[in-house]
């Protein structure tokens, strides 16, 4: 456990402008000091001056939540310090018996309930996977914007004047956003159709724009991707896309301790679930990285339908007495292992 490693944890509570930083000591659990500093450069290092009067390096651990988010800077400032930095998430407690809140009471939640861990978190490395990550959000957010536009134009078809509905209701969607695209308007003929056909028309352009920016987004990641591991793009099922989300997740070597580690992180190791009579039960988790999972799922198909050893171990399962949904799920832990080896085994390059 952490008290084995350390004398204090430092607790932190970032928010937008500043961080609550609250000094526990590890053996007894006791708050030995708390302060407050901006979410600057100058902060950062004032935080770690004032970390330095109450604690000794190399035997304090820094417990921040939402590391990846208003406790960024300061993680990536920790850890180029040579920190040791546990990112903490989804507290367990309640906030306070009597619902009492403040920010040094989180700071000093968070360092408690890091002690009381028996495994903890290290945060997402930055660099070239930091910026990987920021092209996966960019294209997440043109594809739904994209989807979102695709759904109103197919709603103004169902609704619009019956003759150009006719026209354009069997067009697929490519040859429907190039046709709304070349529409005119205009206001001499019937205001209604000119009305639609200029809504079609703008809807269309932001179509055809969003596709464009997803296409450039992708490939904005593939150098990336190539440079950090580039075995991940020769594993059949496992694209561009897929292998951005797995770098992503998996951020650095020694982040996931084991393959099991990395798999329980994907949400594809079954968790036993026996009781009584019934000995060998498993259920499905439901937890970890759901992107993760998505990604490993969508890799696990795609080697289905195209790659002949991946189906011979399917069958092999089925054969053994496992369903069709327990054998995918074998595949699923299995593929996990296979792909944590690839990641450990890539050139360690940031």
């Amino acid at each position: 456990m952490l008290t084995d490693l350390v004398d204090h944890v430092l607790g932190v509570d970032p928010d937008r402008d500043r961080i609550t930083v609250a000094v526990v000591a590890a053996r007894t659990q006791g708050v030995v000091a708390s302060n407050t500093f901006p979410t600057t450069p100058r902060g950062y290092r004032a935080a770690l001056r004032w970390a330095a009067e109450h604690t000794e390096q190399g035997r304090r651990a820094w417990a921040i939540e939402g590391a990846g988010g208003y406790g960024a800077g300061l993680a990536a400032t920790l850890t180029a310090e040579g920190e040791h930095v546990v990112e903490f998430d989804h507290p367990s407690a309640r906030p306070s018996k009597d619902g009492a809140k403040t920010d040094a009471l989180d700071a000093i939640r968070a360092a408690r309930e890091t002690l009381g861990r028996t495994s903890w978190a290290t945060p997402r490395s930055r660099g070239a996977r930091e910026g990987l990550r920021t092209l996966i959000t960019a294209r997440d957010s043109a594809k739904v914007a994209r989807i979102s536009a695709i759904n109103v134009l197919k709603a103004l078809i169902v609704t619009c004047p019956v003759k150009l509905r006719e026209e354009l209701r069997r067009l697929p969607l490519g040859q429907l956003v190039s046709r709304c695209q070349r529409f005119r308007f205009d206001t001499a003929t019937d205001p209604e159709l000119a009305a639609t056909k200029l809504a079609m028309r703008s809807t269309a352009a932001r179509i055809h724009h969003l596709t464009i920016e997803c296409r450039n987004l992708e490939k904005a990641m593939e150098p990336i991707v190539a440079a950090l591991c580039p075995r991940l793009l020769t594993e059949p099922g496992v694209g561009v896309l897929v292998a951005a989300q797995l770098l992503v997740s998996w951020s650095h070597p020694g982040r996931c301790r084991s393959e099991a580690a990395f798999a329980r992180l994907a949400g594809v190791a079954p968790l036993p679930a026996t009781s009584g009579q019934t000995q060998t039960r498993h259920r499905l988790s439901r937890g970890g990285d759901r992107q993760l999972n998505r990604v490993i799922h969508t890799a696990v198909l795609t080697r289905v339908k195209t790659d002949a050893g991946t189906r011979d171990y399917l069958a092999r399962r089925v054969a053994q007495g496992k369903t069709k949904r327990e054998a995918m799920r074998c595949l699923k832990r299995y593929y996990a292992r296979h792909l944590f080896r690839l990641l450990e085994a890539a050139p360690m390059t940031t």
